[in-house]
């Protein structure tokens, strides 16, 4: 059966408000809970980006059982792979074992903000590599010494390592990414319901592995407003990973959306209050082979409330499915 989370997105929300929803959530029964990871909001509309790592650990000490994810972290530009494994470590002691790191090769967006500049897609999936590569070898609480192309470790170890290490998901676009990181992540990661992308990696994991998933819905009473706040705060979602990695500032991600009509976004995001409408937009995932689905309700204003009210009979139709 797939299993349900509720996505923390920082974008939309601040930092004591996500422990707050955090809280709420596990107790309307969402199973898991992922953590965007962003230095900026995809539009300033949203108005929010406080730091993931400090949230997250303030989140595994107000849950009891809940599993944490970060959905996605980059490794490589804005965090030296050694400092995010050390942070996830200590994340997997606090939380006594529930999280997951989420990884990904980045966007400009979050990346720029520490002056390097950005790679090219292949120089950025060389660095994850090695990144990847030098968190497993971290997180064994072994002396770590790592001479790469990119990265250079000296003489580190993980003090406060936990036992069995901290579970990998690596976020995968196509059959080159499978073929690449497969052998590196122990699930999938990917915000496209593609069963192709699932036979890949579940060939090359016997099918064992957690297959994880994401999709927006913007509940709301009254379907106008649903329509209106999906396009004020989430009309970028539209661009695909190719633009969406590459553009570097809110203002810029204004810029390339200013055409897209409220329109375009409902036919693209459930919108409105008919929860059988916004179970069924999750559909493909489940269908696809996917495990597990975090679902993103769209802005701030209705949170509460969508977890007050909606999310337990919403739960009961997506378990339907």
């Amino acid at each position: 059966m797939t299993r349900f989370g509720y996505t923390l997105m920082t974008e939309q929300s601040g930092p004591k408000e996500l422990v707050r929803y955090a809280a709420a959530a596990e107790d309307r029964g969402f199973d898991f809970l992922v953590s965007s990871d962003h230095y900026a909001p995809w539009l300033t509309t949203q108005g929010h980006a406080p730091y993931a790592w400090t949230v997250l650990g303030a989140v595994a000490q107000a849950t009891r059982d809940i599993e944490l994810m970060t959905y996605v972290t980059c490794p490589t530009m804005r965090y030296h792979p050694a400092v995010v494994a050390q942070k996830a470590a200590t994340l997997q002691v606090l939380s006594d074992g529930r999280f997951t790191l989420g990884l990904g090769s980045g966007e400009n967006l979050n990346e720029h903000v520490v002056g390097e500049g950005w790679p090219a897609v292949a120089a950025r999936q060389d660095m994850l590599v090695e990144a990847i590569e030098i968190i497993r070898a971290l997180h064994t609480g072994d002396l770590v010494t790592y001479d790469g192309s990119y990265f250079r470790v000296d003489s580190a170890r993980i003090w406060d390592a936990p036992d069995g290490g901290v579970p990998i998901g690596v976020a995968v676009s196509g059959d080159a990414s499978i073929d690449r990181f497969a052998p590196l992540g122990d699930h999938l990661i990917s915000v496209e319901p593609d069963p192709e992308l699932i036979a890949g990696w579940d060939a090359a994991h016997d099918g064992s592995s957690r297959k994880i998933g994401q999709i927006p819905i913007s509940w709301d009473p009254d379907r106008d407003t649903a329509i209106a706040r999906a396009h004020e705060e989430f009309r970028w979602f539209g661009g695909g990973w190719a633009v969406n990695a590459d553009l570097p500032t809110p203002a810029g991600f204004a810029a390339a959306t200013q055409f897209v009509r409220p329109e375009d976004v409902a036919e693209a995001i459930a919108c409105g209050p008919d929860l059988d409408a916004l179970a069924e937009s999750v559909r493909p995932y489940v269908d696809a082979g996917f495990t597990d689905v975090a679902i993103v309700q769209i802005g701030d204003a209705q949170q509460e409330r969508f977890l007050a009210e909606v999310a337990e009979p919403l739960l009961e139709r997506l378990r339907a499915l």
